[in-house]
């Protein structure tokens, strides 16, 4: 049963210090925030509640701010936020937590990390948990097309500027009558937000043909009407990967219910 010291704030992770925490205690989940988030931001944005829904349970939910995100420190470099790269942080850390295997979860470009992961070491994974995995393969284009502009905006403009911009884009319709659930400001640095955005650009997830190989019990949780997590990702994950589960939410109850969902999935373990 893998466990880590719930007061150990950081670890050091390669060229990185990533800054973590742990919430309750029992079999592990390793948990990652989506793009441009943080712990803190999760905390303060609340859109769902399954990190403490995972601990009350019974679990140890260990997380920690990706790096360049949050607490966590990085480096003007690209390379190292594509996924593939953010694989290797999430496998290391795992190693740092005992090496058993876990739960490996995200939500976003967590997912994604987690799904690198799993493919490149299948025997550190004993589940998946991927939460509004993000547009990949055919759909890839015109993300990767928003994150370039988006470098090139916050380079020439400040980070101030885009998130002025972006706050006046509407937000996506399953979330459009709730304001409070706005995606905060990016926890990035202004230094390093166009390095980060760069890196997800040159993103994706694995080839298709490499997820068949993961059979492990894989739990999907999509939302509709986001381009930027379509339900198309969502859906060709849970052909592909042999032992998968898919729930897809259409208002902001069903998120809501995400946690007694994830709770009844890892207790089937």
């Amino acid at each position: 049963m893998a466990r880590v010291h719930a007061m150990m704030p950081s670890v050091r992770i390669r060229d990185t210090e990533l800054a973590m925490e742990q919430r309750g205690d029992g079999p592990l989940v390793l948990w990652g925030h989506g793009l441009m988030q943080s712990r803190a931001n999760e905390n303060a944005r609340r859109l769902w509640t399954i990190a403490d829904d995972v601990a009350a349970a019974g679990f140890a939910f260990v997380r920690y701010d990706a790096r360049g995100h949050g607490e966590s420190t990085g480096t003007a470099d690209p390379s190292v936020y594509r996924w593939p790269s953010l694989a290797t942080d999430a496998l290391a850390l795992h190693q740092e937590l005992g090496g058993e295997p876990v739960v490996l979860a995200g939500a976003s470009m967590g997912a994604a990390t987690m799904l690198h992961a799993a493919v490149r070491q299948p025997k550190a994974a004993r589940a998946l948990m991927l939460v509004i995995p993000p547009t990949a393969w055919e759909t890839r284009a015109g993300q990767r097309e928003i994150y370039e502009n988006s470098a090139s905006f916050v380079r020439a403009k400040g980070k101030d500027r885009y998130v002025q911009a972006v706050r006046k884009l509407p937000m996506i319709q399953i979330l459009a009558e709730h304001p409070e659930f706005r995606p905060l400001p990016p926890d990035i640095s202004e230094e390093l937000l166009p390095f980060v955005l760069e890196g997800a650009a040159a993103s994706d997830l694995p080839p298709v043909d490499a997820l068949g190989s993961i059979d492990i019990p894989s739990l999907i949780l999509a939302w509709d009407t986001d381009p930027g997590h379509p339900v198309s990702t969502a859906e060709t994950l849970h052909r592909t990967l042999p032992r998968s589960t898919l729930h897809v939410a259409h208002s902001i109850a069903d998120i809501r219910a995400w946690g007694s969902v994830v709770v009844e999935f890892l207790h089937r373990l």
